[in-house]
């Protein structure tokens, strides 16, 4: 009576056949750990959204309601090295009367790789097609149909430290294509000579002079291509960019992160006739982060770029500033406010730009997967072509995410 628990093969003594070599199990199930695997657990985290919304907007323009689609979509990958990250958006427009648009859609990668503990390795894509809405600031009282831009482009980069010291190389390609705008009238404005293909090369050289604080000099060059001629230039403005900056960063916790830099920019055309362009520039950062619950960031920069399809003169010279706050009052409850402010010169030109507006939302989350928003901005631009014009634009909607 004794003996029969351990002979029925409970495991407790050494004369159990379940302990017996090559008797039980003839061929182990974790031999071959297939099964064990998630089915579940893909080598993506995929997150997705889909906002419906409707806005009304009223400014010098008129008015106008718009419904509104925007899906997107985030793909992330973590391993011991690697960092994968894949988005896409789109926004697709219903105007109160017109056929439905699709006003942006965005494509990005992007690929981070640690080749050891003091070097890694970055590359990145991204595709967009976006259309400026008609009557809104910035586009002309004049234009039916917008231009329509496809951007696409590549980058790569290394990154290694030498002790307090590091230094990043980078390199480039872009290419702008921009489409024809229909006005008013009927009439037609090619805007092919502006399509244009962009090179880049980088250097950045850092120093850590205290835990805190590191200073840093950064230097460019880069190759404007032109498919045309220009026809208001009179030549190919094929140009050669070359650019030096020099910066300080300082970095306490992660409560508050400063940058601020200046330098010089300088564009070279080939022609002649064109000469050069060169200009002061000034870029900062602040992110200022108290706690998890409140989020502020403000910036400022500038571009030195040809003048696009709404531009004049050989090249674009522009000077923005924004801000933004975010705020978490509770776990269903989330509020946001931002501002901006551009100019821009041409040069060649006495076309001048200028802006600013600012606006308010907050998001109140239903469940946890749905997220009533609500919206308000207001934007004007004065302009030399255009004179002034602003906007008063009331937006809101549902969003359903994973």
């Amino acid at each position: 009576m004794a003996q029969s628990d351990v002979w029925n093969g409970d495991g407790s003594a050494t004369d159990n056949d379940r302990l017996v070599p090559g008797v039980y199990p003839a061929d182990p199930v974790l031999a071959n750990g297939d099964w064990l695997r998630n089915p579940y657990n893909p080598f993506f985290n995929v997150d997705w959204s889909v906002a419906l919304r409707g806005s009304y907007t009223k400014g010098t323009s008129g008015e106008r309601y718009d419904v509104l689609l925007v899906p997107s979509v985030t793909l992330n990958h973590t391993g011991t090295r690697t960092n994968v990250a894949a988005t896409g958006s789109a926004e697709i427009v219903r105007p109160g009367e017109g056929a439905i648009d699709v006003s942006a859609l965005r494509l990005s990668g992007s690929l981070d790789y640690a080749l050891d503990n003091d070097t890694s390795l970055s590359a990145g894509g991204q595709f967009s097609l976006t259309r400026a809405v008609a009557g809104s600031p910035g586009v002309a009282s004049n234009v039916a149909t917008a231009s329509q831009t496809i951007s696409g482009g590549a980058n790569l980069g290394l990154t290694r430290q030498f002790g307090k010291f590091n230094v990043g190389v980078t390199g480039a390609a872009e290419r702008n294509v921009y489409g024809p705008t229909t006005l008013t009238g009927g009439s037609v404005v090619d805007n092919s000579e502006q399509n244009v293909w962009a090179l880049d090369a980088g250097l950045r050289v850092g120093f850590q002079v205290t835990p805190i604080f590191e200073v840093f000099g950064k230097a460019g060059l880069g190759r404007d291509m032109f498919d045309l001629a220009s026809t208001t230039l009179g030549a190919k403005p094929d140009a050669t960019r070359s650019s030096l900056a020099a910066g300080i960063t300082g970095r306490w916790n992660d409560r508050l992160q400063a940058t601020a830099s200046t330098g010089v920019t300088l564009r070279r055309f080939d022609a002649t006739s064109l000469g050069e362009v060169s200009a002061q520039t000034y870029d900062a950062e602040l992110i200022f982060t108290p706690d998890p619950t409140l989020r502020m960031t403000t910036g400022f920069s500038t571009s030195v770029a040809p003048p696009g399809p709404n531009g004049a003169g050989s090249t674009r010279i522009g000077y923005s500033a924004n801000t933004a706050l975010a705020y978490t009052v509770n776990p269903w409850l989330a509020l946001r406010a931002q501002a901006n402010w551009s100019r821009a010169s041409y040069v060649g030109s006495t076309a001048t730009e200028n802006g600013y507006g600012w606006g308010a939302g907050s998001d109140y989350k239903v469940n946890a997967n749905t997220a009533l928003t609500a919206d308000y901005a207001y934007e004007q631009s004065d302009s030399t072509t255009d004179g002034v014009q602003d906007a008063h634009k009331v937006t809101v909607g549902v969003t359903l995410s994973r």
